[in-house]
């Protein structure tokens, strides 16, 4: 469990001195630089100038006690503030680090995630979308998968305020999902069940496109699709079937 603890802090940008004193300073409480150098096995100086440097950084606060100081590290609650926060800074000047690369480096990045944990980590990646969702779904087959998919997607993406326009097959469970579209941050238009009839649900979204397949409980799996040219023939093709789903409500 140290290891992992070490090598989660080192992600987010201390390193093995500062990961060491810091996951000691939670055992010790308040406590001077020599206290945190046992604990540690760093000599003195080590201890005291690393401790020093995470103070400035605001990781750790510092008291005075008779003639020395003693450490006390913030909580950490703190540090996965300052990691969302990272997080969330590089997600916005992606586009920008993107623009950089030449033209002839933009190859697109394809990844592959198989079981019921990889599909959930495609719908993760749905949830930093920074445009409209464009969905194809079958609104009862992701459900019997995924019982607490309202709760736990749908409710996710309204917080975060992610619109989306989708087209899903006209049955019970289509109708039943379209009547919640205001409140749920959507807009779904029906089409035929006989004749689009959806195994599988098609994202688009900023430069990706994201594929989750339900065949069968042993043979889920999703697919992330990075391309600039992809996504907009993608959302080409969905401006199309949407077109054609808006004629089809106007006959009925």
């Amino acid at each position: 469990m140290a290891a992992d603890l070490l090598h989660i802090l080192r992600s987010i940008g201390l390193d093995e001195k500062e990961s060491a004193l810091y996951l000691a300073g939670l055992s010790l409480g308040s406590a001077p630089a020599s206290a945190y150098a046992k604990a540690t096995k760093l000599n003195r100086i080590t201890a005291y100038n690393t401790l020093e440097g995470l103070a400035r950084r605001g990781l750790l606060t510092v008291s005075r006690k008779v003639r020395a100081k003693w450490y006390l590290p913030v909580p950490p609650e703190h540090l996965a503030i300052e990691a969302r926060k990272n997080a969330d800074a590089l997600q916005r000047v992606l586009p920008e680090l993107r623009s950089l690369q030449g033209q002839d480096r933009r190859r697109p990045v394809i990844r592959f995630f198989e079981g019921w944990e990889g599909v959930r980590r495609v719908y993760e990646d749905t949830l930093t979308a920074k445009s409209e969702l464009l969905n194809f779904a079958n609104s009862a087959v992701v459900r019997r998968f995924w019982p607490n998919y309202d709760e736990e997607y749908v409710a996710e993406r309204v917080r975060r305020r992610i619109r989306l326009k989708g087209i899903a097959p006209d049955d019970e469970a289509g109708r039943k999902v379209h009547g919640e579209d205001r409140k749920r941050l959507r807009e779904i238009r029906l089409v035929p069940s006989k004749d689009f009839d959806f195994q599988n649900e098609i994202n688009i979204y900023d430069h990706k496109v994201a594929i989750c397949s339900f065949g069968s409980a042993d043979h889920l799996f999703g697919v992330i699709i990075e391309s600039v040219e992809v996504a907009e023939t993608q959302r080409q093709i969905f401006e199309m079937a949407w077109r054609y789903a808006s004629s089809m409500k106007q006959r009925s």
